[in-house]
């Protein structure tokens, strides 16, 4: 395979001093060990060793890998592996592509509160599915979800959301019989959308009340609850985008696609 003429390492060292000055301040211990490891990575920095062929003696130097589980250079075959793990346990039902994304506003909330807001934001996209499907308006069924957390968008900005993986159908209440969705559209993406900026909220207010939320630098005034409380009335008038539709690549795909839009 041909290797690729930039790697996410020479990105990183081609700006890493000027990063640090400007981030430098707001990056957590693990992320500036992530920083540092993918720029080491396969480099004399983390030393190496000598391959030498037994029949003409030619001699290569390897360098040692990081072993950082966010390094793409390191990651790649245990990523193919798990993604082939996955596959192997997909039912033979149709799939649908959720995704639910948190507005704008409180991306700074949660880039200094990683632990709190993302857990919280993929909590809260489960419980909606989770609640909505077993809903006998709905599907009234058990579905099943697996959840895929992003931070960033494809320009690397800051963009929390989940991607879910769900089920077109799942399990009666008394799991004796399996109850098919529609073929061509799930939840009701409105529904989804309310429900999920309640479930979200409730918890972001809950753990402001309990001191787990940290305000650094430019945050700093929402530990006065008068100016959080003011944020989150503002984030309830905003957009709480969900997109719902049918997985058009991969092994999940089993007919044409359908998107469901509101």
């Amino acid at each position: 395979m041909t290797r690729p003429r930039l790697e996410v390492a020479d990105v990183i060292r081609s700006c890493y001093d000027e990063f640090l000055e400007r981030y430098g301040r707001s990056l957590t211990p693990q992320q500036r060990r992530a920083l540092d490891d993918l720029t080491a990575c396969r480099t004399a920095a983390l030393g190496g060793h000598v391959l030498e062929c037994p029949e003409c003696g030619h001699q290569e130097v390897s360098y040692n890998s990081c072993g950082n589980r966010h390094c793409p250079k390191c990651q790649a075959t245990a990523a193919a592996r798990w993604l082939e793990a996955q596959a192997a346990d997909l039912l033979e039902v149709p799939y649908f592509h959720v995704v639910f994304t948190l507005p704008g506003a409180l991306g700074p909330i949660a880039l200094h509160n990683p632990r709190v807001v993302y857990g919280l934001l993929m909590r809260a996209a489960a419980e909606t599915l989770l609640e909505l499907a077993a809903d006998p308006e709905h599907l009234g069924a058990g579905i099943g979800i697996l959840e895929v957390l992003h931070t960033r968008g494809q320009n690397l900005a800051l963009h929390p959301h989940v991607h879910c993986i769900a089920t077109g159908g799942g399990l009666s209440v008394d799991e004796a019989r399996w109850i098919a969705g529609s073929d061509r559209s799930f939840l009701p993406v409105g529904v989804l959308s309310r429900v999920f900026r309640g479930k979200f909220l409730h918890g972001l207010r809950a753990a402001y009340r309990q001191g787990r939320l940290r305000f650094p630098a430019e945050l700093s005034p929402l530990a006065d609850p008068g100016q959080f409380n003011r944020l989150l009335s503002r984030a309830v008038q905003s957009e709480w985008v969900v997109h719902a539709r049918r997985p058009t690549r991969g092994p999940a795909t089993r007919r044409p696609s359908a998107t469901v839009a509101w």
